[in-house]
């Protein structure tokens, strides 16, 4: 065969594979094969778990957790990953923006049931920037952001008939199912997208448990209001809500799964109940483990997150999907009777729990699972904030970030694909009181001295020739017990410096200054904000 014709046949069978890719590619198409590409998305949030609580991190646990063990054993553990605060309210609105919700009017403490949500009108939430990159959006759990009911009930009663307005469906989610805050408030009922599906008219308060410190907002009921009572629904039950709200995630998975495998991907937030109080443990799990109710409802829990890892591998979308699972703050306070009493320690070594601005207030498990791009057994000693969460999945959709969004995101993806390159980049902490923290590398200041461990953290004034403040080297010291406050007054001056700079332009990451709110501000006792 002669060079001619040698190249007439190879130009020949180049143009057939060609016609013959475009038309399998059309085939595809046309039957609706196409393979998905950019991934699913399936953020779970527990409420109130301490970095402990996971037993693939604390081989001493007295209680095991199978499914969030698979999490972490199949994908990445980020070790020095935290929570935006020590409590609920401000750890969602900066999970679902990027941005620290002190840049908000909401300089301390939580926010109730209804009202005004904290998530500002047109804010870009993970939500609203996947709904733009063509996701199917939910949101299924405890929002506890705010959302406003028509009527009060102290002044001329509610109207449940009608919609509720500013909640999921205005911040980027196309369907809504769950509770409107913590089980311990108001307004007790499930809700789907903006209706109330049983009108809470009749009133319940916490029943005091015989564990320390624990109740329950268990049945029966009352028709009348007194105090200490919160409005409910007469077939709300809390002992069934895990199960409830997980029955409808599966639910939601099987249902999008077909549009997920064709090119339409989900976005699930899927914010639990627990092991917040009250502890309302399913009976299916009541007595099962060697830590009392506690064990218990973490037990349950760990359950209904297998239920959601087991409906994505059932419907053929494991290894396209990036699991993110993580907690709103660390351990309630009673961790100390679980400590004591089992010798469970859901906080570990770490100092604190909820509501402080020590380690145990918010350093929280921080995995993620997503077997197409993230090696199993990966291990990030980085710090890492859930701020970062909008940045890379933005990153990960390769969706660019306006100016005035994800203030304080900054991107994990590369560390999720093995770049261990470290980024210069601190992270901010913030206590249930509104005081700082501010973390850069090794180094952890304090922008306080007080208490760890309690329900109200005391703040303890200092002595003539005591420290202002704490600084920490948690690489050494990650108990924080060594105040080195004199010992290194170079960094004390940066790390104030730093922080200044973070708070006074709106921002942590690159980018120009944004605007935020500045009054009602105590807590900046180094700083003048003028």
């Amino acid at each position: 065969m002669n060079k001619t014709h040698r190249k007439f046949i190879n130009k020949k069978c180049n143009n057939w594979n060609k016609s013959l890719i475009t038309g399998c590619l059309m085939f595809v198409s046309f039957f609706g094969f196409a393979q998905q590409t950019k991934p699913n998305i399936v953020i779970i949030y527990t409420d109130d778990q301490g970095y402990g609580d996971v037993s693939a991190l604390n081989p001493e646990a007295k209680f095991k957790t199978p499914n969030m063990d698979r999490i972490a054993n199949e994908g990445i553990v980020f070790t020095d990953g935290h929570s935006s605060d020590a409590v609920c309210t401000p750890s969602r609105y900066s999970l679902l923006t990027g941005r620290y919700s002190w840049r908000t009017s909401l300089k301390k403490g939580v926010l109730r049931a209804d009202g005004p949500c904290l998530i500002e009108d047109q804010r870009m939430t993970i939500g609203s920037l996947l709904q733009k990159q063509g996701y199917n959006t939910a949101m299924i759990g405890k929002w506890h952001l705010q959302m406003e009911f028509v009527g009060d009930v102290k002044e001329g009663g509610r109207d449940w008939s009608q919609p509720f307005t500013d909640g999921p469906i205005e911040k980027g989610f196309d369907y809504f199912f769950g509770i409107p805050a913590s089980m311990n408030y108001g307004i007790l009922t499930y809700l789907e997208n903006d209706r109330v599906l049983d009108p809470p008219n009749m009133y319940t308060k916490k029943k005091m448990d015989v564990t320390p410190r624990t109740y329950r907002m268990t049945p029966p009921y009352q028709a009348e209001q007194s105090k200490g009572y919160v409005e409910v629904a007469p077939s709300f039950n809390d002992e069934y809500v895990l199960e409830t709200l997980t029955n409808r995630a599966v639910k939601y998975i099987n249902e999008t799964a077909t549009e997920a495998k064709n090119g339409k991907p989900f976005f699930l937030y899927f914010p639990l109940t627990s092991p917040h109080l009250p502890h309302s443990t399913h009976p299916d799990f009541q007595g099962k483990s060697n830590c009392g109710n506690y064990g218990d409802f973490m037990q349950e829990t760990d359950y209904r997150v297998g239920q959601v890892l087991d409906a994505l591998k059932a419907n053929g979308l494991e290894d396209n999907t990036l699991v993110i699972f993580s907690s709103d703050n660390g351990a309630e306070s009673n961790y100390e009777y679980q400590r004591d009493t089992y010798q469970h320690y859901s906080c570990m070594n770490f100092k604190g729990g909820k509501r402080d601005i020590y380690e145990g207030g918010h350093r929280v498990p921080f995995l993620m699972r997503w077997p197409d791009q993230i090696k199993a057994g990966s291990v990030v000693d980085t710090p890492v904030c859930q701020t970062d969460y909008l940045a890379t999945i933005a990153d990960i959709v390769d969706a660019q970030l306006p100016v005035n969004a994800a203030e304080d995101s900054y991107s994990l993806y590369h560390l999720m694909k093995g770049n261990t390159e470290v980024q210069n980049r601190a992270v901010i902490h913030h206590s249930f009181t509104g005081h700082f923290a501010i973390r850069e590398g090794k180094w952890k200041l304090n922008m306080l001295r007080g208490s760890g461990g309690s329900l109200k953290p005391v703040i303890i004034e200092p002595k003539a020739g005591e420290a202002i403040y704490e600084l920490y080297d948690l690489e050494n010291d990650p108990g924080e017990t060594k105040n080195l406050y004199f010992e290194h007054p170079e960094i004390v001056s940066q790390l104030k410096t730093k922080i200044t700079d973070i708070i006074k332009n709106g921002r942590s990451t690159a980018g120009p200054s944004q605007p935020f709110i500045k009054e009602d501000w105590s807590q900046l006792t180094w700083m003048n904000l003028n």
